[in-house]
């Protein structure tokens, strides 16, 4: 989906012009991947534009530069006061947030630890990743042959730049097949996750998911469906799942902060069917606490 201009991007403490927000080329994350980043969306809300889990996003940014040995020159409250403030100068109602923390220029080579930390913060209107059709009958699946990193090789629950050259390939080889989106097994050739999404199954009234174990990245809209489900009296179990488990299920979905609850009617040209009862009911129950609907969740919610 093509970017939708805004104003302003906050740049190490200040508002800079969309056009003028340019770093060096020889960036040291440009070449080797040394950033982390998140994903986070803001709602309109009941009472107005409010970030849905702003500070559980930012900490794990600041999780998530802790591993790759980098300081981010921030605190988490300046971050959330300057997030907040990104969305309200660009006068945005709905939008994506990005922020980014990376090794910028200085020395170049594997060292990193000697260039300073740059952060940024970019917000902009950004439907459903897989599409409103595809928020409402499902998508397409396929598990990718690409593996799914695992804790030897780069850490899954760090989301850094360079780890998504994986979810890139596993992306691009679906896409080719004719699908929407790619399923991802670990080294153990179990489910993981998709390129950018957690995923779950229903099967007999109960919800399935893969467990941190099974290479993936701790979702935050993966945490708030959970708690969701508890919260309906629903049984949640994070569990190991084979293909043949998530071929057999009686309903299937994909959650992320840019997907939200995309569900999956079909996977590897197996029908899984329709959104089921499941995956509709807490669909519906996420938007609302998304939007304040539920009062339940009000603390879920940053009002810029």
């Amino acid at each position: 989906m093509t970017l939708q201009k805004t104003d302003k991007i906050w740049m190490n403490g200040k508002l800079t012009p969309w056009d003028e927000a340019r770093i060096h080329v020889l960036t040291h994350a440009l070449h080797y991947g040394s950033g982390v980043f998140e994903g986070i969306r803001c709602y309109n809300a009941r009472k107005g534009p409010a970030v849905f889990r702003l500070r559980e996003h930012l900490q794990r940014l600041f999780d998530s530069a802790k591993v790759y040995h980098m300081r981010i020159p921030y605190t988490l409250e300046e971050l959330r006061s300057a997030t907040k403030n990104v969305v309200k100068v660009n006068k945005l109602k709905e939008c994506y947030i990005r922020p980014i923390a990376y090794v910028s220029y200085g020395e170049m080579g594997l060292n990193p630890l000697k260039n300073p930390v740059d952060v940024s913060i970019a917000a902009w209107n950004w439907g459903t990743y897989l599409g409103d059709a595809g928020l409402k009958r499902g998508i397409r699946a396929k598990i990718s042959s690409v593996e799914r990193i695992n804790s030897n090789v780069m850490p899954p629950t760090a989301k850094a730049t360079g780890q998504y050259i994986n979810s890139i390939l596993a992306k691009i080889e679906v896409l080719k097949a004719g699908y929407d989106e790619a399923i991802m097994l670990d080294n153990r050739g179990l489910i993981s996750e998709g390129p950018g999404e957690n995923i779950f199954i229903a099967k007999d009234g109960v919800l399935y998911t893969p467990p941190m174990h099974a290479s993936i990245l701790k979702g935050i809209t993966r945490d708030s469906i959970m708690k969701i489900a508890g919260d309906m009296g629903i049984d949640v179990k994070e569990t190991d799942m084979d293909r043949g488990i998530l071929y057999t299920a009686d309903e299937a979905f994909f959650t992320g902060t840019a997907a939200e609850v995309t569900p999956i009617r079909e996977v590897d040209g197996i029908e899984i069917g329709k959104p089921g009862l499941i995956t509709k009911k807490l669909q519906k129950a996420f938007f609302s606490a998304a939007k304040g609907e539920d009062r339940k969740y009000e603390k879920w919610l940053d009002y810029v």
